[in-house]
C-alpha cells in the first residue's frame, strides 16, 4: 500500500475484497486466504511464495534483512533520514521480524 501509496479501501477495492477483510490482515486478526495472497502477490510482484510464508501458508522463508525489508527501509530512509542510520533500521527490521515469527509460531502451536 504504501509503495503504491494507496490507503486500505483503495486497496480493498484493487483486490476484490472488502474493506473490512483488508483491516482484518492489517490488524493481524485474519490471515488472507490462498486466493487472496495469489491476488496480492500480482498486485504488489512480491512472489507468491513468500506471500504465503508471511501469511502463515508456509513456513517462513529465511532471508537477509535487506532483502526482506525493502519498503521499510525505503520508508525510514526518506521519513527519518536523520534519526534513523543502517544500523538503527537494520534493529527494527530485526524486530519486526521476531515479532512476526513469535505470531507465527503462536499461531501454529
Amino acid at each position: 500500500m504504501r509503495r503504491r501509496r494507496r490507503l486500505p479501501s483503495q486497496l480493498a477495492n484493487d483486490l476484490g475484497v472488502s474493506h473490512a477483510t483488508i483491516s482484518r490482515w492489517l490488524a493481524r486478526m485474519d490471515i488472507p486466504s490462498t486466493r487472496s495472497c495469489r491476488k496480492l502477490a500480482e498486485y504488489s510482484g512480491v512472489p507468491l511464495e513468500k506471500i504465503l510464508s508471511l501469511a502463515g501458508h508456509l513456513p517462513l522463508v529465511a532471508e537477509t534483512g535487506h532483502a526482506e525489508w525493502p519498503e521499510f527501509r525505503e520508508y525510514a530512509r526518506q521519513k527519518y533520514p536523520a534519526e534513523l542510520d543502517e544500523d538503527l533500521i537494520t534493529m527494527i527490521e530485526d524486530l519486526i521480524e521476531r515479532r512476526r515469527r513469535k505470531r507465527y509460531e503462536a499461531g501454529n502451536s
